[in-house]
Parts: C-alpha cells; sequence; structure tokens
C-alpha cells in the first residue's frame, strides 16, 4: 500500500522523503488549506522545489486545496490549482464542489482526489463524485470501521485512502461546530480547527489551565503532559459524568490494523500532522515504512514503536473498533 506522509514545511517534505514517503502531502500558505497555520505550508516556489526533490527520489507530490472557496473570493483557489499543476504535482486534494468542477473543466490531466473534508463515506457519494468529475481517489472520513471501509470498496471502482497515525477528528470531517462555536473561525472555510490565536494557558494552583476563546476546555495536574487543545479533546459535563465525553486525548494508531486495511481493498495510508516538527515526520514514516514492508512480505509488524510519539503517550483505534462514547 501507498504511505501517504504530512509535510507542513519544505523542511518536513524533505524529511518525509528522505524517511521513506510514497508520496507527500502539503499545501500552499494560505486559506486554501486546511492546515492554515502561520509559520507553516509552502509558496508556489517552494512547492516546485519540493516536487523536483521528491520525483527526483521516487515520490509523488499531493496538494491539499481542500477548505471551501469564499464567495467572491474563488480566484485564489483558481491560482492555487495553476500553480499546483505548473508545478508538477502528481494530484490535487479536493472539497468544495465548485472547485471541482473547475478542475476537471480547465486543469482536467490533474489527477483529483476527494479531501477527507468531503465527508464522502458511501458508495453512493463516492461513486457521484468519480463520475461527475473524474475522482481517482478519496480519502475517507474517521468515522468507519475497517467492516464498513471493506463494503464500500465493492461497490467502487476509485481508490481508498485511510488515515492510519495522527490526530484523531471525532466530528463530520472540516465541520466542527465546537470549534466554530468557540472561536468563531471555521474548520472548512478558514483552515483551522481549535486555532492557536484562540489558545491561553495559565499556571495555577491546581495545575495547567487551558482555555479555547472564552471557554476551559482543560485541566492538568502538575507534572502531567497537557494534551493537544482541541475542543472535542477537552473534559465536559454531560449529566453526572464529568470527562472526555468525545474522546480521550490520544492519536490514533492503526498500525497493527494494516493487514486487515489490505484485506479490506485500501490503496493507501495516511498519516496525520503536517503541523508537526520534522523530526517527528522522519520517525513516523520510517516507523509506518517498515510496517507496510513487513506486511507485504508477510513478517510480524513492528510493536508499539510510535507510542512516545503519540499525544498523551498513548494510541486508539478510534472508529476502526467503534469505542467512542
Amino acid at each position: 500500500m501507498e504511505l501517504v506522509c504530512p509535510a507542513g514545511t519544505p523542511a518536513s517534505l524533505r524529511a518525509a522523503v528522505d524517511a521513506g514517503a510514497h508520496a507527500v502531502y502539503c499545501g500552499f500558505n494560505d486559506e486554501t488549506n486546511a492546515r492554515n497555520f502561520p509559520g507553516l505550508n509552502f509558496s508556489p516556489e517552494e512547492l516546485a522545489e519540493g516536487i523536483a526533490y521528491a520525483h527526483a527520489r521516487g515520490a509523488k507530490v499531493l496538494v491539499a486545496l481542500n477548505t471551501f472557496p469564499r464567495a467572491g473570493g474563488e480566484v485564489l483557489w483558481h491560482r492555487a490549482l495553476a500553480n499546483a499543476e505548473s508545478a508538477g504535482a502528481d494530484a490535487v486534494i479536493l472539497a468544495d464542489l465548485g472547485l471541482l468542477d473547475y478542475a476537471a473543466t480547465h486543469h482536467p490531466d490533474l489527477r483529483r482526489h476527494l479531501s477527507v473534508q468531503a465527508a464522502a463515506a458511501n458508495p453512493d457519494a463516492i461513486n457521484f463524485y468519480a463520475a461527475t468529475f473524474g475522482v481517482r481517489r478519496v480519502v475517507l472520513p474517521r468515522v468507519l470501521t475497517v467492516d464498513e471501509i471493506r463494503a464500500i470498496n465493492r461497490e467502487i471502482d476509485v481508490e481508498t485512502e485511510v488515515f492510519v497515525f495522527g490526530g484523531l477528528c471525532v466530528m463530520a470531517e472540516g465541520r466542527c461546530s465546537l470549534s466554530s462555536y468557540a472561536t468563531g473561525r471555521s474548520p472548512n472555510m478558514n483552515g483551522v480547527c481549535s486555532p492557536a490565536s484562540h489558545v491561553v494557558y495559565s499556571e495555577e494552583t491546581d495545575g495547567l489551565r487551558a482555555r479555547l476563546g472564552d471557554f476551559t476546555i482543560h485541566r492538568t495536574p502538575k507534572g502531567q503532559p497537557a494534551p493537544y487543545p482541541t475542543l472535542c479533546k477537552g473534559c465536559f459535563t454531560s449529566g453526572e459524568q464529568t470527562g472526555h465525553v468525545f474522546e480521550d486525548p490520544v492519536s490514533l494508531d492503526a498500525t497493527q490494523l494494516i493487514p486487515a486495511l489490505a484485506k479490506a481493498g485500501v490503496t493507501a495510508l495516511k498519516i496525520e500532522g503536517r503541523q508537526r516538527s520534522r523530526a517527528y515526520v522522519a520517525e513516523v514514516v520510517r516507523s509506518f515504512r517498515a510496517a507496510v514492508e513487513a506486511q507485504a512480505a508477510g513478517l510480524p509488524l513492528p510493536q508499539g514503536a510510535l507510542a512516545r510519539l503519540a499525544e498523551g503517550q498513548a494510541g486508539t483505534t478510534g472508529a476502526y473498533a467503534k469505542t467512542w462514547r
């Protein structure tokens, strides 16, 4: 299976390629992609240089243009499509219907992948995108079991790509009403989930307090690792229960499910983490490249190699095992 790895910066792209990525995904440094954070992403010139570096070493580059264009601002996304094609991108990752139509019409030779932001989670939706816009691959939402993925693959003719490591989104992908409500910025429209500009930490007598907008989302006891400040992984009171109502602050780690995903017909395995350091990216990519090669050779998969890099130093298989509350 193809290993698709994150690159938030040119340095991370080189690190991912050198560590064994079959493909790298990245985005421009503007609101056309859903990791629109300061200090991340690529200028058109940096993208062209990164693609040349990857191609010289046998790796592909996929460009995420996976936010939804603003009314009257479509030219920014149209320009990004043209820049991706001229730079030699192997595919673009799109979610918006209008942008998919524009790409199919004006850039017919540019391979199109359907972003997880489109939340296409059944054969009818996927086949619609394939027939209407020539989509060649769909990134499946992180809400499906392995059996559900197998059932989908029996009814579609396009490739499927699934997440296997990193952040676990427990909402409809990119449509997080919680984050939008707390900050006024939409993951789909602005490209940010729990934006860093709205996060405030304060040291208090009982530990570290994390706030997002006007809301306290977590209190970490002294000496304990603080979770990444995403609202869905904060502590809430619901009825008589106080705790992580949606999901524990841990990372998705589906390493041990790689053989099952292969049997389910999955084409590509995706690692989340464009906001992570190049050292993190390199280590995760090396580990998963070893796991993919072990699976292909029929050998046992490595055990627990990435636990210390996971959020909270713990992993979950998330929806693959339907453990949500």
